[in-house]
Parts: structure tokens; C-alpha cells; sequence
């Protein structure tokens, strides 16, 4: 057995004290979705400190918990709050969770983010579905021994986000009513903001919106053979020529607010998603 496997099955055993339950669903709860956590039922939640591996967030809106109970109907499992490159930690830290998660059951990762959009149609409070993406952060967590019993040494990317998945998010979105966008996702490591020339080169590659999160954990889950549903609020206009200061504040306020209308969508994929 790996040294990574071996951490994974010390992990799946703590939570596996807590709670017997096999999640069918894993769910990450970024910016603009951490309030979910509240509607899961019959729950169990494991601060991320009584979990051997899992690190502790950093940033202060993180909360720190994975939470496993019921939410529409399906067994599942939630990181309320998640880990980020640029906090210190290593990509495989940062991805670790997921594997965790997959070796609990889940084969469908729903990850979700707060994200700048590039796209001049796009406007804050819009809903962003992550139909692909561009690896900037400089590291991937797949580097290094690759255990065969985790996945491929090469897994392949021609889509990691599930067309079917991506397809379903689009239709609930205009069933609801709610201004969503399909596009390309940057990552990049952070934590500074980007200057107007980054901008625009990140707009010149084919990238919509940029943030510094959900690639990481993105790559680990396809490489693990799950099926993948990337969502993301739009929460600033990261216009090269129109360029603002960033106000922190304001970005969280902005996810917090369209916080309802992802709700919505996730919890009618989880609806809905069988068959797709």
C-alpha cells in the first residue's frame, strides 16, 4: 500500500467512527455556497482537526468542518470550507480531501468557488458553469509516485467537467430563471489580485473567469474516475480597461447574495442527475 493510500484509509477510518454513512454525492462548499451545509439532514459534523491529514483553513470565512447527512434525497458529503494553494499548503494537501471523500463512496465531486469574470457580458451575482480549464497555478497535485489503485499515471482531460452534468446546471439555470454563463475557468495561485496586463493575457488564452481554487481538487477527482460539476459565482468585473480596485468585502457580499440561486441549482442536480 502507497504512503498516500495509506493516509486516506487513516482519514476514511476517523470519519468512518463518526459516521457509518457511504456518500453517493461529495460536495465543496466555496464561497457563495458554504450556507448549504445548513440543509443537509440527519448530519454529522467532523471538524477538519479530528480528521488525520486534513489541514485547517486559513482564510477567516472558512469554516472547517466535513459534513455527512442527507440533502435532497441522496446520501452525501460536504467540505464546508476548503484549502488553498496559496495558503501555504502543497497541491497534494490541497486535493487530499477529495481522495478522501472517493474513498468514502462519492463518484460525483459538485465543486463550487467564487470566481472574477473576464467575460464583458458578465455581470456580479451571475451564476458561472465551469465547462473547462487552464492549469496557471504553476504545480498540479498528481506529481510524484502515481498509485494505479487511485487512478491512471496519465488521466486524460478532454473533459473534465461532465457534459451531462454541465448540461443539466444550463437547463436548470434557465428553467429558474437565473442568469448563468458556460465558460472556460483559469486558475491561478495567488493571492494577489491580477495586474490589467495579466488580465488581458488570461483573456487572450480563452479564459472567462479567474480564481484561485477548484483545478486542484478538479485534477484529483478525474484522476479518481469521478464525475465532475464545476459552479461558481461571478462575484467582480475583472475588466483590463475598466479596472477597479478590489474590495474584499464587497466580492463576499456579492457571492453571499447570489448564494440562493446556486442553492437552487445544486440541489435540483441532485434531483435530477440520475440518468444524465
Amino acid at each position: 500500500m502507497s504512503e498516500l493510500k495509506e493516509r486516506i484509509v487513516s482519514a476514511g477510518k476517523a470519519i468512518r467512527e463518526k459516521s457509518p454513512l457511504e456518500p453517493a454525492v461529495a460536495i465543496i462548499l466555496g464561497t457563495g455556497l458554504d450556507r448549504l451545509s445548513e440543509a443537509i439532514q440527519e448530519q454529522v459534523a467532523i471538524p477538519y482537526q479530528d480528521i488525520p491529514g486534513f489541514p485547517t483553513p486559513t482564510v477567516a470565512h472558512q469554516v472547517g468542518k466535513l459534513v455527512l447527512g442527507r440533502l435532497a434525497d441522496r446520501d452525501v458529503v460536504a467540505m464546508n470550507g476548503r484549502f488553498h494553494f496559496y495558503e501555504g499548503y502543497s497541491m497534494a494537501e490541497v486535493a487530499f480531501p477529495v481522495r478522501v471523500m472517493a474513498a468514502l463512496g462519492a463518484d460525483t465531486l459538485i465543486v463550487s468557488a467564487a470566481c472574477g469574470g473576464m467575460n464583458p457580458v458578465y455581470e456580479p451575482g451571475d451564476i458561472f458553469i465551469i465547462d473547462d480549464h487552464v492549469n496557471l497555478m504553476g504545480a498540479n497535485p498528481l506529481v510524484g509516485p502515481n498509485d494505479d489503485t487511485l487512478g491512471p499515471r496519465f488521466p486524460d482531460m478532454c473533459a473534465p467537467y461532465d457534459p451531462a452534468l454541465v448540461a443539466l446546471a444550463q437547463r436548470i439555470a434557465l428553467e429558474e430563471g437565473i442568469r448563468a454563463h458556460k465558460g472556460v475557468y483559469v486558475a491561478v495561485a495567488g493571492p494577489n489580485l491580477e495586474t490589467r496586463a495579466e488580465y488581458r493575457f488570461l483573456r487572450t488564452i480563452g479564459a472567462d473567469a479567474v480564481g484561485m481554487s477548484t483545478v486542484p481538487e478538479v485534477l484529483v477527482a478525474v484522476h479518481g474516475g469521478m464525475r465532475v460539476l464545476g459552479l461558481a459565482v461571478i462575484s467582480d468585473r475583472c475588466l483590463a480597461d475598466a479596472l477597479e480596485p478590489a474590495d474584499i468585502e464587497e466580492i463576499i457580499r456579492v457571492a453571499n447574495e447570489a448564494e440562493p440561486k446556486l442553492t437552487r441549482i445544486v440541489m435540483r442536480v441532485l434531483e435530477e442527475m440520475d440518468g444524465q
